[in-house]
């Protein structure tokens, strides 16, 4: 019974309880070192589930200027295309010019 105690009051412990080193456990579940951009352009690595290797935080359109939230939201649009007009491809037949070759 008190063994059962003990191992409950170290239970409640958390094994990442200090959030600035790593996580002091034995097995944990697969994370992969990610690189996450911050809206300020700085950046942190964390753990994440996924591989991916960067997560890039959006930014708050109302925190920026008129004239830089018309460019950024210009950006997003998709660009028009040019189509190009095929030419007609010229066909070429060789009886008309029959005549010009000289007989021996």
């Amino acid at each position: 019974y008190i063994l059962i105690k003990i191992m409950l009051i170290v239970r409640n412990l958390s094994s990442a309880s200090a959030a600035i080193t790593r996580i002091h456990r034995l097995k944990y579940f697969r994370h992969y070192p990610t690189k996450v951009i911050l809206p300020d352009g700085s950046s942190i690595t964390i753990r994440y589930h996924e591989p991916r290797q960067i997560i890039k935080l959006p930014l708050d359109i109302s925190t920026l200027s008129e004239a830089e939230a018309k460019a950024r939201l210009e950006r997003r649009r998709p660009k028009t295309k040019v189509k190009e007009q095929q030419e007609d491809v010229a066909h070429f037949d060789a009886r008309k010019y029959l005549n010009l070759i000289k007989k021996k």
